[in-house]
Parts: C-alpha cells; structure tokens; sequence
C-alpha cells in the first residue's frame, strides 16, 4: 500500500509509464510468492496498445428544416450545444421528443431530446435509452449552463480511449450525451419527429499503452485444473490532476492500491502453501478508470480459454469500512445475480450485499467486462461513499489498515474453499447482464 500509493508513482495515471511501474512492481510480487507469469513472452506483463481520439475542430450538429427550402442548419459545439458525454466522433439518428417520467417508446437508433428542467431525471431517463437502443440523448440546459457552453467549448470535447481493433471497452458504451440551450432545445422542438440529426467533427488518433500484470497458479486436480478462479483489482488510478489545497498527485491508496493489496495477499496466502486443485489467476488491470481498456485486452487475451474461467472476484476499495455494514463487513455487488455471495457466507466470510443498490457498482468496475461474457463476475468492496473519493485525499493517511486485515482474512479460508471446490457459480434467473 506504501508504495502503490505513495508520491512516487504519482498517482499510477492510466496507460502512464506510472501504471507501468506500478504493474512491474505488482509483477515482481507474484514472482516472489510462486506464482508463474502468465503475460506476454513468458513474462508477467500484458501490454495493450490502445487509440486515443481527439477531435482538432469543434464538432457539429447538423440537420435540415422542414419546408421547400430545405435549408442545412448547422450548430457548433460551444455555441449552441456543449458535450456531457461523447463516445463516438461521428452518429447520427432520427429525431424523438420524451419527457423525464415518460417511458421509453421505440428507441433504437434515435437522438432523443429530453425537455425540462429536472436535470437529475433528465440524466436518469438518458441512462435508461442508453440500454435500449438509442444512440444519443439531448437534454435542456438551463439559461445559466447555455451561458457557459462558450468557456467550455474552449476546450474540444473529449473522447474515450479505446483498445485497438475494438469498439467501445468493457466499462464503455456507445452512448453519447449532450445539452442544449434553451433556444436550440426550442427549435428541436418544433422540428417533425424523425428528423435526422447528424453528430460530426473532425479528429485524429494517437497510439498510447496500458499494461496487466498477470500470474497463475496451475491446479493439482487433473480434473478441477480444467477451470479456473480468476482474482482481480486494477492497479490505475488518475495519475496528477486539478490541484486541490496544493496537491495534485491523486494517489489513490482506497482506490485501488487497496483491491490490488488484497489480491497480493491472497497471492502469497496460496502460493505458500499446498497447491489448489483449481487453476488460480492473479490479474491486476491496467487503465479501469479510462473504461476497463485493461480487463478488455485481458478478455481478449486471456492464459486460459474464457470458458474455463468458473468466477471471478475483483476486490475494489477495500481500505475504509462503509458506515452502512459493521466495520469488518464487505460487501458483494450484484448479491442477488448469483449464488456466490451466499455460498462465500456460509464459508466464514463476512460478506453482504452491496447496501448501495442505486450506485449500481456492479457495472462500475472490471468485473463486469468479464460478466458481459457469462462469466459469474461480482466485485467485493466496503466503499462507504467517503469524499475523498477521486481526489488527492485518498492516500494512506486515511486508510483503515485494522479493516482491511478484519476484511480481506475473512475471506483468506472461504477463497482456500473455493480454489479446491467443484463449486461452480451460476447466475440466477434474470441476473446475468
């Protein structure tokens, strides 16, 4: 934690040569515990090559009015328009008009504008189109946000990184968000539904890595070695950022120098002692915070075939006790998906469901690009909504180490359990995603 977290590493940035160390150091731990490499060229290491794009000109939105004239019109990011979310450079989609509270009608491949002035629902409404279909969302901006498009479009929106060869990564999607002002919302308004609207901008791509350390511990059963129990925590974090009270170095010791603890603790616990019958992989991602780009390149690269991953747990902000549960009590995301919550509990870990539903961190983290794939992904933590979350504040001052060690021992003998058990996790009905 010390180290993972410390100064030096400068905040571990996403696909930075920080993140590269990071993963070196995480690598040499594995080696020193037992555990093979299971990288690139007989090594430790996954390195991903990843596409940035960025645009090198305001983007557009275009669409034609009605009538004889037939007149383009043509709206500037900045102007009449500013980018909440972006995830392509270019989209385009017919025109639909629904208010916050109103269930989604036929979506698929619509730009749907959202009016009004509730912006919580308005965002709410917008992430509920973006699992049914539709490509983008508008909503109202209020005369005081329209105000400040002009400073914000100084800067040209910003878009994700992708893994090369890829689509949207495993914690991304193909979604996109914008606002508008009050007087383009009017204007949109008035236009005839099914109005194409076209997204545009001109843009480039630079080349940029990420790395995995990555290790296994081969099963003893000729049989049981056949499926594996992947344990996982990413290792990225946001690098140096805003500063905030003088310090810009984001060190996040809760977020997730804590995850990635724990997995080198169990790394060390197994590789110590007698081999598991199961297959074991020790995976530590690389760029979680930009999308999962990491756990993606994994998913497409892993040691074994993907099918023979039986359950994964990723271990993810570990190093504070939540208020809400007893304060040597994790919790798992998604308990009522499968049967492994339970099963862990009734081996002696202090386990619970996620007493956080409405954060829906089960899709926040690297779990959830493997259970994208079937496999039984869920992620343990004790993340308590604390506010140093993502700021310079999350450094090991303010870790609870007593918790930690309450935390991740409790779950030392249900995991010996599961790496030397037939158990094979399933999804309960209507739980996989």
């Amino acid at each position: 934690m010390e180290f993972l977290a410390s100064d030096a590493l400068r905040g571990r940035g996403s696909g930075t040569t920080d993140e590269l160390v990071a993963a070196t150091y995480v690598a040499a731990q594995l080696r020193a515990y037992g555990i093979a490499p299971a990288g690139h060229d007989g090594g430790y290491l996954q390195r991903a090559t990843l596409q940035q794009p960025k645009f090198t000109a305001p983007p557009q939105l275009t669409f034609t009015q009605p009538g004889a004239s037939g007149e383009k019109v043509t709206w500037t990011s900045g102007k009449e328009f500013a980018a909440v979310y972006l995830a392509q450079t270019h989209f385009s989609g017919l025109l639909r008009v629904m208010n916050a509270d109103e269930d989604a009608p036929q979506v698929e491949g619509a730009i749907v504008l959202i009016p009004g002035n509730d912006r919580r629902r308005q965002r709410a409404q917008a992430s509920s189109l973006a699992g049914k279909g539709a490509v983008a969302a508008i909503i109202a901006a209020t005369a005081e946000r329209a105000a400040q498009f002009e400073q914000r479009g100084r800067q040209l929106p910003t878009l994700p990184v992708k893994v090369e060869g890829e689509g949207a990564s495993g914690l991304g999607s193909d979604f996109n968000l914008l606002e508008a002002s009050p007087e383009a919302v009017a204007v949109l308004k008035a236009l005839p539904e099914n109005t194409t609207l076209a997204f545009d901008g001109p843009s480039a791509s630079e080349k940029k890595y990420t790395w995995n350390a990555v290790g296994i511990l081969r099963g003893s059963d000729s049989i049981l070695q056949q499926t594996a129990v992947l344990l996982s925590a990413h290792l990225d974090h946001l690098g140096i950022g805003q500063p905030v009270n003088g310090d810009d170095i984001y060190n996040g010791a809760d977020d997730d120098a804590s995850g990635t603890t724990a997995v080198l603790e169990l790394a060390r616990v197994l590789g110590s002692g007698p081999k598991p019958r199961r297959t074991v992989i020790f995976a530590l991602f690389g760029s979680e915070e930009t999308g999962g780009q990491g756990s993606t390149y994994f998913l497409l690269h892993p040691p074994v075939p993907l099918k023979q991953i039986a359950v994964n747990l990723e271990f993810e902000m570990l190093g504070r006790a939540d208020p809400a549960v007893s304060s040597d009590t994790v919790w798992l995301t998604g308990w009522e998906r499968s049967n492994l919550g339970p099963m862990l509990a009734a081996r002696g870990a202090k386990l619970i469901g996620d007493p956080h539903p409405a954060q829906n961190f089960f899709a926040r983290s690297d779990n959830y690009v493997l259970a994208k794939r079937g496999v039984v992904a869920q992620t343990v933590s004790s993340y308590g909504l604390h506010s140093d979350y993502h700021q310079p504040s999350d450094d090991v001052a303010h870790i609870d180490f007593q918790h930690m060690d309450a935390a991740i021992g409790s779950l030392l003998r249900p995991v010996r359990w599961l790496v030397n058990s037939s158990f094979t996790p399933q999804w309960n009905e209507g739980g996989k995603p």
